[in-house]
Formats: structure tokens, C-alpha cells, sequence
């Protein structure tokens, strides 16, 4: 094998598919990337692979004799991103000692080896069976993910709620995330609706979502069509010259629906950055004792109050002018879960509806995102 690329291609490229290089490979050659030269494309595919995430993307080179090898991937990332600007020569030959392959990079200035395996011993990308694919815009994708990703559990022991559950529905395709304590919806248009098909319902890892996040932000333009293949065990997303492919996580999730009250007692507008830049400031106070925010709903003044006694610091309060329908009501929060949800609902004004002080609160924006945001209440200790 021998190809001739650019510095900056090679270096990108192996920076963004080595994100799916596990930091613990159950086997060594886990711990490398696949490089695939096409001669008669003039392509250099790169994956890397953990068995449950798996990265793949493409460039153009000059590819004078194609092949494939695996590559050791933190010591070739090291190497090209210190490289200077160039083209750089890349091929490889069998060790004279009969011990594997090595492959030589040469840049402008310089040479470099490093010892290589065959490609035969990395694993395939699972295949999928289904060749239908949903289509959705980079910029619908990026917003379900935005507002969804931050509201999923680190906690393994309850593996399903790590993902973000995707349902595919005729025409929409709907994000949501939970952890226990709140829960985050979203809703976002298909670009190619499904011929009223069953809905398909999937729980994707989360740290397959974010890679495909910082993927999609950096090289994607919003209008640009990503298609989504789906079956029982994998989900691959597709868009130019990339691919991600992830495992489904196994586990029935949460019927989070059932979570969201009908009716409420009690609606409050308020204006979102006035409101989050408040609970920011109160919050100084709820970090020292146990992150819980007092909210006094006041329909007679038409306000809000933040308060928050931190015993043996100090205390706070803090009004703020809202749209109060319903009778008057203490509520009080978990500060953190709050603001991370408040700070997604795009819209300059939000609605807050509620039941009693106990109950579920939601909390939705009055224009743009269809987005559903689920905060659970905490007891307020006497």
C-alpha cells in the first residue's frame, strides 16, 4: 500500500475517528484504527471501533497501490498532528525480522516508522439489514440532541437510562431523556416522512449521541440531509463522506409519557434569561448547603420569589415580576436540574405549570423548540 495526502486531512480525520478508540481495549487491535486505500477512488477510509460505537470517515489522496492495515491509533494521532503542513507519504512493508508490518510516514522534512497489524484481525462495522432510511436536516438533529443529551443518567446501573430514547413517528421524530429526576421531550420534523409505517421506538448510548453532536457541529452545514438506518440491535447515522455506528441499548424505557400531568392548577409566564440569570445568583448560596431553591409563587403581586437558607453561610431572596393564574404556592427545586433545563428552552419566555408542591412541574417555551421539560419538586424542610 502507498498514498500520498495532505497533513491537515490526515491528522483531522484520525483525530475524529479516534474518539471511538476505547482507553481499555479488550483486544489489542481495538486499540488501533482501520486505514482502507482506494486506488480506484482515490480514498482513504478510516474507522475506529469499541464494539458499541464505531466511527467512519473518508478523504481524497493520491493512492498509487491500495491496501488496507490497522494502525496504532494514539501514537499515529500524536505524530500527524505535530507534522508540519504538507503532503505526506504514507506506505508499508512487511518487518524484516518477519515480525508484522511497518508503515512509514514521510513529511516534507523527516521520516517516521511505526509498527502496524494486519487488517484482517480488526472487527466489521455491524451491517444493518434494513436499507429504509429516515432522513432529518443536521440542524433538527443537532436540537433534539441538545435538548435531550443533558437530562440522561451517568448512573450504569440503570443502563437504559443513559441513552436518549428515539421514537420515529410518521412525520416527526421525538427525543427524550431521563435520569429519574427530570425528564426532557423534544420533538423535530422528518425531512422524509415514513409511509405510515409503525412508529419505531430506540434507546441510543449517550456517548454515541454526543460524538455525533460534536461531529454534526463540526462538519455539517444545517441544511444538509443525515440519514438515520434503524434495526433491533444497531443505528447507524449517515451524511457526506461519515458514519457513525452505535449499539441500541437494551431494556424497556421508562412509558415517560404517562410522567406528564394533563391538567394543571396553575400556570406562570416568566421572561427565561431574567429568570435563569436569578436562580444563577441564588444559587451561589444553594451550592454551600444541599442545591435547593425555594420558588414563592405570589399571583396576588404578581411575582416570584427565590429564596435559599444556607444554615451557618446566610440566606437569599430575590423577586421577579411573571403572568400568575392559579392561588399561591411554595415550591422549591433542585437548583442544578432547574437552570441545565431552563437553559435549553430557547424561546425569550417560558411557561411554568404545576399542581401542588409535590407533583410534577413543567416547564415549556411559549415560541420555536417543541420541547417539553419535566422537573420533579423537592420536599421543603421546615
Amino acid at each position: 500500500m502507498k498514498l500520498i495526502c495532505s497533513q491537515s486531512d490526515l491528522s483531522s480525520n484520525l483525530a475524529l475517528v479516534s474518539r471511538a478508540v476505547p482507553s481499555r481495549p479488550t483486544h489489542p487491535v481495538l486499540a488501533n484504527i482501520l486505514l482502507q486505500a482506494d486506488e480506484e477512488t482515490n480514498q482513504v477510509s478510516l474507522t475506529a471501533f469499541d464494539l458499541s460505537l464505531g466511527i467512519r470517515t473518508s478523504f481524497s489522496a493520491e493512492v498509487e497501490e491500495g491496501g488496507e492495515i490497522a494502525l496504532p491509533a494514539k501514537l499515529l494521532v500524536d505524530i500527524t498532528s505535530r507534522l508540519p503542513d504538507g503532503e505526506i507519504t504514507l506506505d508499508d512493508q512487511a518487518d524484516t525480522s518477519g515480525e508484522g508490518i511497518i508503515v512509514t510516514l514521510k513529511p516534507k522534512t523527516g521520516r517516521y516508522q511505526v509498527r502496524a497489524m494486519g487488517a484482517e484481525e480488526f472487527p466489521e462495522l455491524p451491517q444493518i439489514t434494513t436499507q429504509e432510511a429516515i432522513n432529518l436536516t443536521t440542524a433538527a438533529l443537532i436540537e433534539g440532541l441538545k435538548g435531550s443529551l443533558f437530562a440522561t443518567s451517568s448512573d450504569e446501573t440503570k443502563q437504559v437510562l443513559t441513552g436518549v430514547h428515539l421514537t420515529v413517528k410518521e412525520e416527526t421524530l421525538e427525543f427524550a431523556a431521563t435520569d429519574g429526576h427530570r425528564l426532557a421531550v423534544i420533538e423535530t420534523n422528518n425531512d422524509r416522512p415514513l409511509d405510515g409505517n409503525e412508529p419505531l421506538e430506540v434507546t441510543v448510548p449517550a456517548r454515541a449521541l454526543r460524538e455525533l453532536q460534536r461531529m454534526l457541529a463540526h462538519n455539517a452545514t444545517s441544511e444538509e440531509s443525515v440519514e438515520v438506518f434503524l434495526d433491533k440491535d444497531q443505528v447507524v447515522f449517515a451524511w457526506q463522506n461519515q458514519r457513525l455506528t452505535s449499539r441500541i441499548l437494551e431494556g424497556q424505557y421508562p412509558a415517560y409519557r404517562q410522567l406528564i400531568p394533563r391538567q394543571f392548577e396553575r400556570q406562570v409566564t416568566l421572561e427565561r434569561k431574567q429568570f435563569i440569570s436569578t436562580l444563577e445568583r441564588i444559587a451561589v448560596l444553594a451550592d454551600q448547603k444541599n442545591n435547593i431553591v425555594k420558588i414563592s409563587i405570589n399571583a396576588g403581586d404578581q411575582e416570584i420569589t427565590l429564596s435559599c437558607e444556607a444554615q451557618d453561610v446566610g440566606s437569599g431572596t430575590e423577586s421577579m415580576p411573571a403572568q400568575i393564574s392559579g392561588e399561591d404556592i411554595d415550591i422549591a427545586f433542585n437548583v442544578k436540574y432547574l437552570m441545565e433545563g431552563l437553559k435549553e428552552l430557547t424561546s425569550s419566555e417560558i411557561q411554568m405549570h404545576l399542581n401542588q408542591s409535590l407533583t410534577p412541574v413543567i416547564f415549556t417555551p411559549l415560541s420555536g423548540l417543541k420541547m417539553t421539560y419535566l422537573a420533579m419538586p423537592v420536599q421543603l424542610r421546615n
